[in-house]
């Protein structure tokens, strides 16, 4: 797995040649690129890893969180206690 900053999916962006995505990262909504997915763009809610505005592969919620107790243990402190929160 690499090192990024995990997302959830909210749905493609009209447009683009289906290479856009808008993602919740940490609670803020941005426009990642998908292009580099070996498995075609991701459904609305699966996890991504992201790196430079590219998603760079497909993470279970398990991954999600390995990779934000990751960045935690570099210093940067989670915004929400529970990154699942809102996943309904």
């Amino acid at each position: 797995m690499c090192l990024g900053i995990p997302g959830r999916v909210i749905g493609p962006i009209d447009g683009y040649g289906d290479q856009l995505a808008l993602v919740d990262v940490a609670g803020v909504q941005r426009k990642i690129n998908i292009g580099l997915l070996d498995e075609g763009p991701p459904p609305p809610g699966s996890w991504v890893l992201i790196h430079m505005g590219f998603a760079l592969e497909r993470v279970d919620p398990a991954g999600a969180e390995r990779a934000m107790s990751g960045l935690e243990l570099m210093g940067q402190p989670r915004q929400s206690d529970d990154p699942h929160a809102g996943a309904g």
